[in-house]
Order: C-alpha cells, then sequence, then structure tokens
C-alpha cells in the first residue's frame, strides 16, 4: 500500500514530455538547459543526488567541495535527502565547505525568519559538518561594518577556490538570491533594498508586510556567475511564467536568472506546474513531431482558437496548417472532425447537477453521469482552511444543497495563524463583556482578558501566539466557517472540525504528514461514507497547506479502496484560491449563475477575518472572493469565446484517478 511516508524512488523520473524531444535542439529555444519532472520531490532528489556525487567525488579527490546554498521552500527537498542520504548511506559532509546566498538586514541567528536557522534546522544540525565550514551573511552588523564584511565574504570564496555548485531558486521578479530587478551583470555580495513583490511573498513568514525587513545583504549576480556549477530550481504554476522568461527571454538585469543564459555550466530542475509556460510544454507541436493523445489535442485546439480569435468549430485546415499543427490534421483526420471531436468533448463537461439528475428531472438528450443512480448522494467536501471550501467552489457547494444532497464540509486545518491579532483582542472582549454581564467566572475571565492583552502588546514580529491566543484565533476562525456554510444551507452537525496535527504548530512552517492525520480522515470517511468526495487541488499554495491536506485525503481514499461503501464514490478535486484549472483538464464544469454567484460572494464575506487585507494573501493583491470571481468568470469567458454556451461564471473539477502521483 503506498503511503505518504514512503520514500521516493531513487531513479527520479523525468516528464515524458521532455524526452520526447531529446533529438531536437532544443537549445534553440531553451537557452538554459531544463530538465523537467513529474514532482518537485523527483527533481529535489535529482539535485540531491548530483550534490551527493559532487561531495563524493571531492573527497576522492583529497579536496574540499565547496557549495553555494539557498533557502526558502524550494530546496526544502534536496536538505531532506541529503540528510537521509547522510544517515542512511553514508555521505559525510566532513570535506564541504557551504556559503549562503543571503540573509535579511537586520536579523538575529535565533530569529524564526533567519537564514542561519533555517539552514541548522534544514541540514547543518543533521550531518557531520565542521562549523567551521559553515559561511552565511551576518545580519546582525551595523551599517558601517557591512560593506568591508561584504568583501570579505567575497574574498573567502576565492580563498576556497570559488563555489563548486551553486544552488538557486528563482523569485516571481526573476531575482536569484536577493538581486532584485536592475542588479547588474557583475554585480558582488553586498546590501541591497528588498522589491516589494519580494517584500510581499516574504509577509507571511514575518506574519505580515509590515515586519519583513526592508533590505538583505546577498551574493551579488556575478559571484553567483562565478561558480563553476549552477542549479536552479523552481516549483509550481505560480513560478511557471518567470521561469519561461529566464529560459526562453531575452537576456536582461529586469529577470536577473537570465543572465544565467551565459552560464558554461547552468541547469533548470522543475517540476510540470513550472514548466507550463515553456514552449516545449505550452506548444509543443511547433519544435516538432509528437504523440498525440486526446488530451494533447484538446489543448492545440484550444491553444488554436485562442491564436486565431475563433470559436473551435469555426477553424479551418488553414489555421490549423499556419500555426504549426499541419502534422494534426495530418493524422487525425479533417479540421472539422477534429473541431467536433473537441467541441463535444468540453460540452461534454459542463453540467448543472453536480450530484447527477434525479429521475423525474430528466431529460431528452442528457448525458449519463457515473453513480447517477444514487441519488441524493452523501457529499463530503475537504477545505484545507475554513474558507477554502466557499472560495473556491462555493457555486457548486450552494447548487448541491439546493438540489437536495446531504452535504457535509470538513475543515482539515484551523487556520488559526492567519487572523490579526487585534481580532484576537476584539473577540476577547467580547467574550470578557459577555462572561461579566452573565456572572461567568469573573476571576478567570479577567485572567484570561489580561493575558491576551499583555500578550499580544509585548509580541515580536513572527512570534508564536500562545496556547491562548492560538485557541481564540481558532474559534473565530470555527465561527466564521459555520456561519458561511448556514448561509449556504448546511446544517451544524453536518460540519466537521478536523484541527489535523500537522498545521497546529503556531508557525508559519508546519510538520510533515503523518500516520494520525491520515488516520482522522479515514474515520471521517468511513463515518460519512459519502458518494462525493471534493478536496482542493490547488497546489500553488504558496505554504504548501492544500498539498499536504490533499495527500490526506488521498492517502485515506487508497487504504479504503477496498471498501464497499467507496465503490460507489468519486473523488473530484477542485481549484481556486491560488490557481485555475487549465480548460484543457477540466472534466466537470459547474455553470454559476448571477444569483449564485452572488450567493457565493456572500458566503465568503461571512470569513470577516479574511475580508479587506488577510494577514497572508500571497502574491495576489487581490481580496479571495475578487480572486475566485476573476477566474471563474475567465473559464465562461473563455467557454462563451470557444463557441459553447455563455454563462456567467463556472467552476471547474478533474477527477482523480486513483493514485498519489497528484501531490508527490
Amino acid at each position: 500500500m503506498s503511503t505518504v511516508s514512503e520514500r521516493p524512488s531513487n531513479r527520479p523520473s523525468e516528464s515524458s514530455m521532455q524526452l520526447r524531444f531529446d533529438n531536437v535542439p532544443l537549445d534553440e529555444v531553451e537557452k538554459i538547459p531544463c530538465r523537467v519532472f513529474r514532482h518537485a520531490t523527483q527533481a529535489s532528489l535529482a539535485v540531491a543526488q548530483q550534490i551527493a556525487a559532487l561531495i563524493r567525488t571531492r573527497e576522492g579527490e583529497g579536496r574540499p567541495c565547496v557549495l553555494g546554498l539557498a533557502t526558502g521552500s524550494t530546496p526544502v527537498g534536496v536538505y531532506n535527502a541529503l540528510v537521509r542520504m547522510h544517515q542512511e548511506e553514508g555521505l559525510s559532509f566532513r570535506n564541504v565547505i557551504t556559503f549562503n546566498l543571503d540573509e535579511y538586514y537586520p536579523m538575529q541567528p535565533h530569529e524564526l525568519q533567519s537564514y542561519v536557522r533555517f539552514m541548522h534546522e534544514h541540514l547543518f544540525d543533521h550531518v557531520d559538518i565542521d562549523p567551521a565550514n559553515i559561511h552565511i551573511p551576518d545580519g546582525t552588523l551595523v551599517d558601517t561594518d557591512v560593506d568591508d564584511y561584504c568583501r570579505r565574504y567575497e574574498q573567502a570564496i576565492q580563498q576556497c577556490g570559488g563555489i563548486d555548485l551553486q544552488l538557486l531558486g528563482i523569485g516571481r521578479t526573476g531575482h536569484i538570491g536577493f538581486n532584485e530587478p536592475g542588479s547588474g551583470r557583475n554585480s558582488r555580495t553586498r546590501l541591497i533594498t528588498l522589491d516589494r513583490i519580494t517584500r510581499r511573498d516574504a509577509a507571511s513568514d514575518f506574519f505580515g508586510d509590515d515586519n519583513v525587513p526592508r533590505r538583505a545583504i546577498t551574493m551579488g549576480v556575478g559571484t553567483i556567475l562565478d561558480a563553476h556549477q549552477v542549479v536552479i530550481m523552481a516549483f509550481g504554476e505560480g513560478k511557471a511564467r518567470i521561469t519561461a522568461e529566464a529560459i526562453e527571454g531575452e537576456i536582461t538585469s529586469s529577470v536577473a536568472a537570465s543572465f544565467l543564459q551565459k552560464h558554461p555550466n547552468s541547469q533548470f530542475f522543475i517540476d510540470e506546474a513550472a514548466a507550463e509556460h515553456l514552449t516545449r510544454r505550452r506548444c509543443p507541436w511547433t519544435l516538432g513531431k509528437v504523440k498525440w493523445d486526446e488530451t494533447l489535442i484538446r489543448k492545440a485546439v484550444i491553444w488554436l482558437a485562442q491564436q486565431v480569435d475563433k470559436p473551435v468549430l469555426k477553424l479551418t485546415e488553414e489555421d490549423y496548417n499556419e500555426e504549426g499543427l499541419q502534422d494534426l490534421v495530418a493524422t487525425r483526420g479533417s479540421a472539422y472532425e477534429i473541431n467536433l471531436q473537441v467541441f463535444r468533448s468540453l460540452q461534454s463537461t459542463i453540467t448543472g447537477w453536480p450530484g447527477g439528475k434525479p429521475d423525474h428531472e430528466k431529460k431528452p438528450g442528457d448525458r449519463s453521469q457515473a453513480h447517477e443512480h444514487i441519488y441524493p448522494k452523501r457529499v463530503l467536501i475537504f477545505s484545507p482552511h475554513p474558507d477554502d471550501d466557499v472560495i473556491s467552489m462555493g457555486g457548486t457547494l450552494i447548487r448541491l444543497v439546493d438540489q437536495g444532497h446531504e452535504v457535509h464540509v470538513a475543515y482539515q486545518t484551523s487556520g488559526n495563524i492567519a487572523v490579526f491579532d487585534d481580532d484576537a483582542i476584539r473577540f476577547a472582549e467580547f467574550a470578557a463583556e459577555f462572561n461579566r454581564h452573565f456572572g461567568i467566572d469573573p476571576q478567570r475571565t479577567g485572567e484570561l482578558e489580561a493575558h491576551i492583552e499583555e500578550f499580544v502588546k509585548n509580541k515580536q514580529p513572527g512570534q508564536v501566539d500562545s496556547p491562548e491566543v492560538q485557541f481564540i484565533k481558532g474559534i473565530i476562525r470555527r465561527a466564521e466557517a459555520r456561519a458561511a456554510t448556514r448561509f449556504c444551507g448546511v446544517p451544524a452537525e453536518q460540519l466537521h472540525f478536523q484541527d489535523l496535527p500537522f498545521y497546529e504548530t503556531g508557525r508559519v512552517r508546519k510538520k510533515p504528514l503523518g500516520d494520525e492525520d491520515i488516520q482522522m480522515t479515514m474515520d471521517l470517511l468511513n463515518k460519512v461514507q459519502p458518494h462525493q468526495i471534493y478536496c482542493a487541488g490547488d497546489l500553488s499554495d504558496p505554504h504548501g497547506t492544500h498539498r499536504t491536506c490533499l495527500a490526506a485525503v488521498l492517502n485515506a481514499c487508497l487504504r479504503l479502496k477496498e471498501e464497499s461503501w467507496y465503490q460507489d464514490s468519486a473523488v473530484w478535486l477542485y481549484r481556486g484560491a491560488w490557481q485555475e484549472w487549465g480548460p484543457h483538464q477540466l472534466e466537470m464544469s459547474v455553470p454559476i449563475s448571477p444569483q449564485e454567484l452572488m450567493r457565493k460572494r456572500a458566503a465568503i464575506f461571512k470569513h470577516e477575518s479574511q475580508k479587506d487585507k488577510a494577514l497572508f494573501p500571497g502574491s495576489d493583491p487581490r481580496e479571495f472572493w475578487q480572486r475566485a470571481e476573476d477566474r471563474n468568470r475567465s473559464t465562461a469567458q473563455l467557454f462563451d469565446a470557444l463557441g459553447l454556451a455563455e454563462y456567467e461564471a463556472i467552476e471547474g473539477f478533474v477527477r482523480w484517478k486513483g493514485d498519489l502521483d497528484t501531490v508527490l
């Protein structure tokens, strides 16, 4: 039985899309060599194996291995794999010297956001590296000492013979290290002012934009380019556009990573999501012959329709020929036949009855759906945070309730870190006034009120909340979830607050998914025995909670797949909070009327602690309701442009195919 705790294969699986073009000169398009893997874990393992091989080679030569290291969520998988290799395969770090890319300024090494602390927690404390060989920019210096320190940092790298392998991530502005847009090709280690986008992206680690330092010490672009070998990693749809710019675009100081195009030994390691804007993924048929399957045909025809601004059924053979799709017509029949195939495929995804139609509602020509003999259905919607259900599939949730299904909602985490301190004080004051008025334990009430006020007043940026504050923030989010689902018509007894243990750290960084999380999910599934299961496939969530919550559900489903009730179940994946499904991926498209869209918005508004300004908004400055509506409307507008029926909005879903490849 496959579980999330299993170790990945020691042979990372590269994307088949890349392998199809092994004989095509990709370097004409991709100016930095690029390896694409199905998932981030596979890419991370490949990078770790490359680093381990270099360490062993240098040890065999009797000389040190000098590594340039990066921080952030991207390289964590690499460090986890290196630690495992040290513990289980005897990989030694005795001959390793490290230089880290950057550090916030000012920053004390013990603080939660310190890169010194990060590196020790993720790597150094778990291997046999000599502490004297660790170099990380010093965020404790006074301003007048920084320039001299940076010169000495450069000298230390040179005295070690230069960096053998530099590990990098890429920021949304294309920065490497903290080399923000405008950083020159020959820049060196220095103090730099952080771009507002970089600071916004870091806000979650600091519990708010205002707490993010405005400066950092970083290696320069020139320092990075001096490394003998450079490995740059990018994961997730959120990095797709900037990754394509760096790999295929022009060299420019506005995208510092593009300078790697001139490095003699640089390479990208990315997952399929981050590769989505590369030519090989966006329109691979322009690079040469491809193996046409139904998904790729649908993707190509939708792409073509957008390129020439025509509905699908109006595409001509000339359109196919002029846009490089001659091979598709030659191998799959006439343009008309291909158009009709794709049009019908898209049309078949549209349903106003996501739970299936009862017999008395069926009309001539209705398409049959799986398990539609079961009506009404028991439906279980898994929501990673207390608002993802209404944000991402609120219209479908309302439709399921209105159509008579028994809808349950499982809130997988408390979401307690995403509440502002002022809200906690406000609700504590409300509770205190309530208790005093009704004579409920005034002494204990006063003690708690004083604790909340004192704690928040003296709280340091990024400090973990006390258990009392965490609890208050948790019940704020619970109350909001109850209000939103009550508005949608879901009874209170059909809400399930799981508070999965992996989340309850009080910090942005969470624990790995464990057996207890999976067992709790299994217990709930066995209790409800749903005919439909909905869970978040929105893996671009920058904090990783969605991915972990999805892994909990899919692991639980795999362990329960032999249960009799599961035979009549279907698992649907939704998106919307951070990213939308591509139109070629959709397998169920639920139209949302103008009235339902307003009801969905009203349900989202019940989450008042996330309204106006969320504590962790991510890279998108819009409110969550605005993101959801814009994405839902965009999907409907695209369907309209492709020649399908015109709707106000559409929520899209993809059916889970029954394995863990979705999240591993």
